[in-house]
């Protein structure tokens, strides 16, 4: 049993566990040292670094399991830090690089304040405007959220796709990704079911340049379009929706704005995906509150967000918060992730609070101490009134 010195130790090394691994990703560390041992001065020679403190760099590394210290000062990779490689077809190095470059450590800072006074923006109170709108302006920093995006999506599409293994599709015929991004999701998703062709709706400024679109990427691209708009206003007609992790940002009030625009443009009953982590109530250490804490200093919006919660079957809203009930109904096993995804048919209407009924469910192990689960989840029908739509 860890003791409570212990807890509190291992928290506190926290951040410099996280910026060492953000120095060895920068550096390129996980670029040069292969699955074969290497000295550390060969290392440091490659990359021009000092071989003293390269030494310390891979040591630490080590420790943290990324890499395989033998004998004396000679190194391997491992599988954890393979995945930090940028060929990785799951390489999370771009969303190391984000999440503990400089913008994103400078608004953490903020997190005492913007509890206290509920002003939920880190960027607004480092930068003076939003993160789109800082990313308009720098384009070193709209890079880094554009790769970082990408990265996390190796991991976040593998688990969507997996979690609608066992969905039956054939009756969506157009898909639109809301928010989508440059494609990421989508183009998987129509290499994986070759009868769809897809949509991503987006800010125009995620489309610029046009080479860093997926859709070309694995010879999909006549089936795909990309959609510059504002889901707030409208979008594309579809006869089925996906957004991942998009609804977390808004209120109740902004995303029923959203869901009442697909809805007037969904063909017949039209679906939803709403892909996102859900937070448990029992309060164990549990991946989807810690991305839920990151959401309060790294907001990208100026609105503040809701939260989706599970809490049994029902649901129950207010103006600011809404909690979303899911129950799993199945579960399997991949990879080492805790996944539960949801899957929900049938879109008539917009609810006050989202009400989802599962139809088929998924669950893997734990990371750590930490659980990540992630959630597919779509609206029940009859919410509202039509002529209100």
């Amino acid at each position: 049993m860890v003791s409570a010195q212990e807890t509190v130790l291992e928290l506190f090394y926290g951040r410099w566990r996280s910026q060492t691994l953000y120095a060895g990703v920068k550096l390129g560390v996980f670029e040069v040292v292969e699955s074969e041992p290497s000295p550390s001065e060969r290392v440091a020679r490659e990359l021009d670094l000092n071989a003293a403190l390269t030494y310390r760099l891979l040591r630490a590394l080590a420790s943290l399991g990324l890499l395989r210290e033998h004998g004396t000062r000679v190194f391997s990779v491992t599988d954890a830090g393979a995945m930090l490689r940028s060929e990785h077809p799951q390489s999370m190095r771009d969303a190391i690089l984000l999440r503990e470059g400089p913008e994103h450590t400078a608004i953490w800072k903020h997190l005492p304040e913007i509890v206290r006074d509920g002003k939920q923006s880190g960027f607004v109170r480092e930068y003076g405007m939003s993160a789109f709108e800082y990313a308009a302006g720098a384009s070193s920093y709209r890079k880094a959220f554009d790769a970082g995006m990408s990265s996390q999506s190796n991991l976040q599409t593998a688990w969507t796709i997996e979690a609608l293994r066992d969905c039956d599709l054939t009756s969506i015929s157009h898909l639109c990704d809301v928010g989508g991004g440059q494609g990421h999701l989508l183009r998987h998703l129509l290499v994986r079911y070759p009868h769809l062709v897809g949509t991503v709706l987006d800010m125009p400024i995620v489309f610029d340049p046009p080479q860093a679109l997926w859709a070309e990427k694995l010879d999909v691209g006549g089936r795909c379009k990309y959609v510059a708009g504002d889901m707030f206003v409208d979008a594309p007609a579809a006869d089925a929706y996906a957004m991942k992790l998009i609804l977390h940002d808004w209120n109740d009030d902004d995303c029923v704005k959203i869901l009442r625009n697909l809805r007037r443009r969904a063909a017949g009953k039209g679906r939803i995906f709403i892909i996102e982590h859900v937070i448990p109530d029992a309060g164990e250490p549990d991946f989807a509150a810690m991305f839920d804490m990151h959401a309060v200093p790294a907001s990208m919006r100026r609105r503040p967000p809701r939260e989706t919660r599970t809490t049994g079957v029902g649901t129950s809203g207010s103006r600011n918060h809404t909690k979303t009930s899911v129950t799993s109904v199945s579960t399997r096993r991949w990879g080492c992730f805790d996944v539960k995804a949801v899957f929900l048919a049938g879109v008539a209407g917009v609810p006050e609070g989202l009400a989802l009924n599962p139809i088929a469910a998924g669950e893997v192990g734990p990371v750590g101490a930490m659980t990540v689960r992630f959630h597919i989840g779509g609206i029940l029908s009859n919410f509202g009134r039509a002529e209100s739509m």
